[in-house]
């Protein structure tokens, strides 16, 4: 078994990819924070790849970015004065063009919850716990928190969890859209990756169109999201569409069975 603290499982047209710092209960330092990068980057760059999940080994997902670090100039996460670059917690500043999963277990706080809040979809178990802890120790969300956070779940309930740091227990957080579905105790890295399954089976140029749609309406008015929609969804109906609706026509996928 590997020791390096981030490592990616493939499995067909599924990359997990798990963080492993037992020690620091999945904390973040420079050394993870590049390897979670880069670990991301491979799985960007790999075209046998469709759906990535990311989860943490040993019973929690993240603890956030490793604090025991912060006063060790080789240890401490990168910080870049001008905002560019790469994120302190590594990938926090990608624009993914592939889905991504979030596997839950234990803490997502601090940086952890920014890692998750990363993801398109978030599978958290019945006993997770979320939250900007990093709030009580003056360390600030420059991951993507204060930005991904108000988008997900709307200003009023972000500015709670940001100003309070209070912990958000998994019934919670579902019911206020921070996760997607919730699952029994020691099963998010396994609903995840089936999950992730069905998102891979698919036909992909129609769903990543419409995935990048959804991405990219926010920085457009409504008018031109509507024309970026249709110029780049139409030429899908004749890469894709025709042929499932043929299939549909003959009889698959009746009454809403997939």
């Amino acid at each position: 078994m590997s020791t390096a603290p981030v490592r990616t499982e493939i499995e067909g047209p599924v990359s997990t990819i798990v963080m492993s710092r037992p020690e620091r209960r999945n904390a973040v330092d420079r050394e993870m924070a590049t390897q979670l990068r880069q670990a991301f980057e491979r799985f960007e760059t790999d075209e046998s790849q469709r759906i990535a999940v990311l989860w943490g080994d040993h019973g929690v997902f993240c603890a956030g970015a490793d604090l025991g670090a912060v006063n060790d100039p080789a240890r401490r996460n990168e910080l870049d004065p001008d905002g560019g670059g790469a994120g302190p917690m590594g990938p926090t500043r990608m624009a993914l063009s592939k889905p991504l999963i979030a596997a839950i277990a234990g803490h997502a706080v601090a940086g952890g919850l920014e890692l998750a809040l990363l993801a398109d979809l978030r599978v958290a178990e019945s006993g997770a716990v979320l939250g900007v802890f990093c709030r009580r120790f003056g360390v600030p969300l420059i991951d993507g928190g204060t930005v991904r956070l108000p988008r997900l779940v709307g200003m009023g309930r972000a500015l709670d969890l940001i100003l309070t740091g209070r912990p958000v227990a998994a019934d919670e957080a579902v019911a206020m859209g921070l996760v997607n579905r919730v699952v029994p105790e020691g099963t998010s890295r396994q609903a995840a990756e089936a999950l992730a399954r069905e998102l891979a089976a698919f036909p992909q140029q129609c769903m990543l169109a419409d995935r990048a749609s959804a991405y990219a309406q926010w920085a457009l008015p409504l008018a031109e999201a509507l024309r970026q929609e249709g110029r780049h969804g139409v030429p899908i109906v004749a890469a894709e569409g025709a042929a499932g609706a043929a299939r549909f026509t003959g009889g698959t996928g009746r009454h809403g069975r997939f």
